[in-house]
C-alpha cells in the first residue's frame, strides 16, 4: 500500500515557512490534538522576485525535529536541489515534496530524481505552475523510474493571467481527475491554501476536493497568520484548521445501498448510450469539415472565417441557455470543436 493511502483523508498541515524555533514549537503544540497525519513547513522558499523572505534554510531543520518531538507526527518539507535533498536526509526529514516551479522543468526533475535514486523516502510532487498534465505525469514517472515507490501528487492549482479570478491559482479540476484516470493507484492530495490564496475559501475548496474523492489535503496553518513572513493571506489558525477538518463531509468511494446502486447503473447505461450518439455526431461533423475543407481549397478560401465563428457562438449560446447550459460551458465546448474543425480543414488543404 502507498504511504499516502489511508482509510481516512491524509491531512498535512503546518506553516508556510518555518520562521523561528518558538513559532514551530507553538504551532506543533496547537496541532497536537488535530486529526492530521503529517506536519509541513517551508525551509527553502523560492520567491517570484528577489528580496523577499526565502526561508531560514538549514538553520530551521533542527526546529522541525523539535516540533516532531512535540507533535509526534512525521515532518515534510520542500526541496529543489540535490544539496537540499542531502540536508533533508541528514536531518532525518520524514517526507519531501517537489514544488510547482521545479516540476515545470524536466531537467530539474531528472537531477532531483537522480539524487534520490536508491533512497526510500515518501515523496509528493506538486503540479507544474502551467496546466500541463503530461509535464506533471512525466515528473512522477521520472521519480518512479529512479526507484521511488511511495509517491503522491499534490494539486495546488495553475497560474493564470485572469486577474478577476477569485482564486490565486485556478483549480482546473479536470486535470487532476485526468491524472487519476491515467494513474489510478496514485494518491492525489489537494492544496487549498495555494489554490485559493485566501483563507475564507479554504473550507469550500477542501470540501470540493473531498467531493471529488481526493486522497487528502495540505493546508497551511500559522499561530498568527496575519504576522506570517510569507503567504499570510492563505494561512489559518490551528483552531480554524481544526474547525475546517471537523466539518468536512467525507464521501464514500463505493455504493453499498442496493437501490442506489441499481439507480446509478441505470443512469450510467443511459449516459453510455448518449455518449455513443455524441461520438457518432462528432464523427459526422468532422466528415462534413473535410468536405468543407475541400471546397475551400478548390476555391482559394481561407479556412478560418471570423464572421462564421461569431455566428456559431452567438447561436449555440442562445440555444443552450433555455436548456440550462451556461455560456461559459457552451463557449468551451465549441472552442474545442472549432479548433478540431480548423485542423481537419488544414489537413485537407495540405493534401491539395
Amino acid at each position: 500500500m502507498n504511504y499516502f493511502t489511508t482509510e481516512t483523508p491524509f491531512i498535512i498541515a503546518g506553516p508556510c515557512s518555518a520562521e523561528t524555533e518558538e513559532q514551530m514549537i507553538n504551532v506543533a503544540s496547537q496541532l497536537k490534538d488535530a486529526p492530521i497525519c503529517m506536519m509541513r513547513a517551508g525551509v527553502w522558499k523560492p520567491r517570484t522576485k528577489p528580496g523577499g523572505f526565502e526561508g531560514m534554510g538549514e538553520k530551521a531543520l533542527p526546529w522541525l525535529q523539535t516540533a516532531k518531538a512535540i507533535h509526534g507526527k512525521p515532518i515534510c518539507i520542500e526541496v529543489a536541489t540535490p544539496e537540499q535533498i542531502e540536508l533533508a536526509l541528514r536531518y532525518n526529514i520524514d517526507c519531501i515534496w517537489i514544488g510547482a516551479r521545479s516540476t515545470v522543468s524536466p531537467f530539474i526533475i531528472q537531477e532531483l530524481a537522480d539524487a534520490l535514486r536508491g533512497v526510500k523516502i515518501p515523496l509528493l510532487i506538486k503540479n507544474p505552475i502551467n496546466p500541463d498534465i503530461d509535464l506533471w505525469q512525466g515528473a512522477i514517472e521520472r521519480f518512479a523510474n529512479a526507484g521511488m515507490q511511495d509517491i503522491g501528487a499534490i494539486h495546488r492549482g495553475f497560474s493564470s493571467y485572469d486577474k478577476n479570478s477569485k482564486y490565486r491559482n485556478k483549480p482546473n479540476w479536470t486535470i487532476p481527475i485526468e491524472l487519476k484516470r491515467r494513474m489510478p493507484e496514485l494518491p492525489i492530495i489537494c492544496d487549498p491554501s495555494h489554490i485559493t490564496g485566501r483563507r475564507d475559501l479554504i473550507a469550500h475548496v477542501s470540501q470540493r476536493a473531498m467531493d471529488l474523492h481526493f486522497d487528502g489535503l495540505m493546508i497551511e496553518t500559522h499561530p498568527s497568520p496575519d504576522d506570517a513572513w510569507s503567504d499570510a493571506k492563505q494561512q489559518v489558525t490551528p483552531n480554524i484548521l481544526k474547525k475546517i477538518l471537523s466539518e468536512l463531509k467525507i464521501k464514500n468511494g463505493s455504493v453499498t445501498d442496493l437501490n442506489a446502486q441499481l439507480q446509478i447503473e441505470d443512469i450510467r447505461q443511459m449516459v453510455d448510450s448518449l455518449d455513443a450518439e455524441l461520438v457518432d455526431i462528432i464523427s459526422r461533423r468532422m466528415q462534413l469539415m473535410k468536405k468543407l475543407g475541400g471546397i475551400k481549397a478548390e476555391n482559394n478560401i481561407s479556412v478560418f472565417q471570423p464572421e462564421r465563428w461569431r455566428e456559431i457562438i452567438e447561436n449555440r449560446t442562445k440555444q443552450g441557455i433555455p436548456l440550462a447550459l451556461n455560456e461559459e460551458f457552451i463557449l468551451k465546448l465549441f472552442e474545442v470543436l472549432h479548433d478540431k474543425s480548423i485542423k481537419v480543414q488544414l489537413d485537407v488543404l495540405k493534401e491539395k
